[in-house]
């Protein structure tokens, strides 16, 4: 988040005993951040697992480590694991963290009131993730295409900075990067995630031959999540400040960043992998996605939807 931590990848927890530890990517999201509290807490110990939690200053390096089989799961949202397997990831969805529900957000300069302003204006968004997909949702509600802007690709930090030094009229981020863009005088959030309910979920995202030899440990993995949850209802103080300092902001920025995130209950995981009608449904979703990512031409074939969703994990939790 706002101040990143120190290289690009850190190993956050030491494995104990001759057991190969489960290798664990996370990024800057509020929904993903508590991973850091199921460490710290030791809840992977006590459900029995062995993990090596690696800290991604670059969402985006995340999704390639595990694309390269440097990781054996990796947090990212739905959007971007689809778009993995349309370049030829084999990787399951194991469990949802949360939905954005305004913590993404296309921000812009002073002059811009309607997404109609955008036309012929230099908007900047990393490529091929979330906020470029959220702009394109964006530009396509409104009646435009990517075609009616100058698409300026940026890693999400550089984004927000390029934005505030004025380079680009308009630039989509995640928080807290929200807020470092924000800093530029007059500008405004034009639309964000709140907009597109369901449109951004986050999840943890295995390899599907890890899960294929590994459904013991992805099942602790998963209850151990469950148990941050709880640890995090039960104890707001002491789990409030380690979430803020792996966020590197105050407790009372950590707070705002959380409000636009809403973290799913174990019963919320349950129904989102069931069939239905809107983007609250994931395998909903996931058509959806897909569709989409073909019709703006991020995905060159129809991606490999089958076997994405594995519900069983959520299903075994106690």
């Amino acid at each position: 988040m706002a101040a990143l931590g120190s290289g690009l990848l850190a190993a956050c927890q030491k494995p104990t005993g001759t057991e190969v530890p489960v290798r664990i990517g996370f990024s800057a999201w509020p929904g993903w951040i508590p991973w850091q509290v199921t460490d710290e807490k030791g809840l992977f110990t006590a459900a029995g697992v062995p993990v090596t939690l690696q800290w991604f200053d670059g969402y985006l390096d995340s999704i390639n480590a595990l694309n390269a089989g440097q990781l054996d799961c990796n947090s990212q949202t739905l959007g971007d694991t689809i778009s993995s397997i349309a370049g030829g990831a084999d990787l399951q969805v194991v469990l949802t963290n949360d939905n954005s529900t305004g913590n993404d957000q296309i921000i812009v300069a002073p002059g811009i009131t309607s997404v109609a302003d955008l036309k012929g204006r230099k908007v900047a968004a990393e490529e091929g993730t979330v906020d470029h997909y959220l702009l394109l949702l964006g530009l396509k509600k409104a009646g435009l295409s990517s075609s009616d802007i100058t698409f300026v690709p940026l890693e999400t930090g550089a984004a927000a900075a390029a934005f505030v030094a004025g380079q680009v009229d308009a630039v989509g981020v995640f928080a807290p990067f929200t807020t470092q863009a924000l800093k530029r005088e007059g500008s405004t959030t034009l639309f964000s995630s709140k907009d597109f309910p369901g449109a951004i979920s986050d999840h943890l995202v295995c390899r599907t031959e890890f899960v294929a030899k590994n459904p013991e440990k992805v099942q602790k993995i998963v209850d151990a999540w469950f148990a941050t949850l709880a640890t995090m209802k039960a104890e707001p103080g002491p789990t409030l400040a380690i979430l803020a300092k792996r966020a590197g902001v105050s407790e009372e920025e950590y707070k705002a960043y959380d409000a636009g995130t809403t973290i799913l209950t174990l019963e919320q995981n349950r129904e989102a992998f069931k069939p239905g009608n809107t983007m609250a449904s994931l395998p909903f979703a996931a058509d959806q996605i897909s569709l989409f990512l073909q019709e703006v031409g991020l995905a060159k074939t129809p991606p490999k939807l089958d076997g994405l969703l594995d519900s069983r994990f959520v299903d075994a939790t106690p």
